[in-house]
């Protein structure tokens, strides 16, 4: 009889921690998608992982987590190939210092950190509950602590503010993954998120013109490897240690505590609604 093995997305997964998440899933033995959004990035990326790992079952799938239609458009292949997903990490995140709008409409940062991963998740939920126990582990931020949603204007169409943007969407990252828990109460599915701590990535550099280069270079001296900022998603996807955990936020693979925002139970409620009104226009 063949060996079990687990079946794991990894968004964003062309790079940094998306990427070191990869290749040391395939060095456990998992059969990893990588969810990318540039073909020729992600080809470039999977050869890197392929490399790296020494392991075949890397496997290249597009999607642009900025478009409502490529999250469908992947949902979709991914389906019609796989029965059951053991984990999805919901990775991918941007931090626009300028106001961007993704293909539909809504400010980049929550448009893909929040929406984007709201969709891809509603739409894999069943092949995760098909799972021997399906994990979906979120990446957030200690930012959310600072971080509000702006009903009023959550697409920051009148005052825009890098930074007001990236916390509302790490705050929604948190909403999210706890309400979601609560939804999923009495399947075997967990979801949790997780602050990765201070990452050198490519967040925050414009990859059109380059902007942000030189500000990531100075700062990365004094941040953590990929490799060590991917450690506690990965101990959440594939640890038996926290098997019947779920709504929980982790930091530095313990509990951590969260804002009080983040535990309006209310807000995450009222989150879900607006969010699912979104993404289903």
């Amino acid at each position: 009889m063949a060996s079990y093995q687990p079946i794991i997305i990894v968004t964003g997964a062309n790079s940094g921690m998306g990427l070191a998440t990869t290749i040391a899933l395939a060095k456990q033995g998992c059969r990893v998608i990588m969810a990318c959004r540039s073909p020729e990035r992600g080809e470039r990326a999977l050869q890197e992982a392929i490399k790296q790992s020494g392991s075949q079952d890397i496997e290249l799938m597009r999607c642009d987590l900025a478009s409502l239609d490529s999250i469908r458009q992947f949902a979709a292949t991914f389906l019609a190939k796989y029965t059951q997903l053991d984990a999805l990490i919901n990775n991918a995140g941007v931090f626009a210092l300028k106001r961007q709008v993704t293909e539909d409409g809504f400010e980049m940062q929550l448009g893909v950190n929040h929406l984007g991963h709201f969709l891809l998740t509603e739409l894999l939920l069943d092949s995760l509950i098909r799972a021997r126990q399906g994990r979906i582990v979120v990446v957030s931020s200690g930012a959310h602590k600072v971080g509000s949603i702006y009903w009023e204007d959550p697409f920051f169409t009148k005052s825009y503010s890098f930074w007001k943007g990236y916390a509302q969407s790490k705050l929604a990252n948190i909403l999210f993954t706890q309400e979601l828990a609560r939804r999923l109460k009495g399947t075997r599915v967990t979801v949790n998120c997780v602050h990765p701590g201070a990452v050198g990535t490519r967040l925050g550099v414009d990859r059109n013109t380059g902007f942000g280069k030189s500000v990531l270079a100075l700062l990365s001296l004094f941040f953590l490897t990929p490799e060590e900022g991917m450690q506690t998603a990965l101990y959440l996807a594939t640890s038996e240690d926290v098997r019947g955990i779920s709504g929980e936020y982790f930091y530095k693979k313990r509990i951590a505590p969260v804002s009080a925002k983040a535990k309006d139970a209310e807000l995450a409620r009222k989150l879900w609604i607006w969010s699912e009104q979104q993404v289903s226009s």
